[in-house]
C-alpha cells in the first residue's frame, strides 16, 4: 500500500511557509533586535544623581553596568 503524500510534501509546506513569515520581516537584522528604548535627559540626570547616593556594595550598579552592555549590544544589533 503506498504512503499518503502529504508526508512527502510536509518538508515542502514548511519550507513554503517559511519564507512566507520571512517576508514578513522589515530588514533582516532590525527585525530580530529588540528596540533600544530612549530615556528623556531628566531621567538620565535623575537616574545619576540616585546612583550616587547608592551604597558602595550596592547590586544596583552591577545591574546598571549590565543593562548598559546589553543596550550597547542592541544598538550594533540594529546598526545604530
Amino acid at each position: 500500500m503506498p504512503l499518503p503524500a502529504w508526508p512527502k510534501l510536509r518538508p515542502i509546506a514548511l519550507l513554503l511557509a517559511l519564507i512566507w513569515l520571512g517576508a514578513c520581516a522589515t530588514d533582516g537584522s532590525s527585525a530580530l533586535c529588540p528596540p533600544v528604548p530612549a530615556y528623556p535627559q531628566a531621567v538620565q540626570a535623575q537616574a545619576a544623581a540616585e546612583l550616587v547616593n547608592l551604597p558602595a556594595d550596592s547590586a544596583i550598579e552591577q545591574l546598571l553596568t549590565d543593562y548598559s552592555s546589553l543596550r550597547a549590544q542592541l544598538r550594533a544589533c540594529r546598526g545604530e
